[in-house]
């Protein structure tokens, strides 16, 4: 029954031999094309999750100061906040710099040339 349907699906593919490099480019920049979306949640959620680690280990930490450091709390929450703020950085960076490098290319145009001579 297994053998039947592998070869069902085998045989109902599609060739391969079509592909050249561009339509396997073109794929291949509209998968990656996503990819800032997930990380963005990915992102937010552990973020989050951390943050609330590090609120757990602080009440641990208040609730027996000897066996619970501080730092263990206070590194989680820098961390959380490290990742919840990374989407907006990103952001940041992505406006400043651009898509294209236009602002590399701003910033070329508007150097000066030190050198006399």
């Amino acid at each position: 029954m297994g053998a039947a349907l592998m070869t069902g699906i085998v045989m109902s593919t599609t060739e391969a031999h079509a592909n050249n490099f561009s339509s396997i480019a073109s794929n291949i920049t509209k998968s990656v094309s996503s990819v800032p979306g997930m990380l963005t949640g990915l992102s937010y959620m552990f973020g989050i999750l951390i943050g609330v680690l590090g609120i757990l280990k602080i009440k641990d930490h208040v609730e027996n100061p000897n066996q619970t450091p501080l730092k263990d709390g206070a590194i989680r929450l820098a961390a959380g906040g490290g990742l919840f703020a990374l989407p907006i950085v990103y952001e940041a960076m992505l406006e400043t710099v651009g898509n294209n490098g236009a602002g590399v290319q701003a910033a070329l145009l508007n150097t000066v040339d030190f050198n006399v001579g």
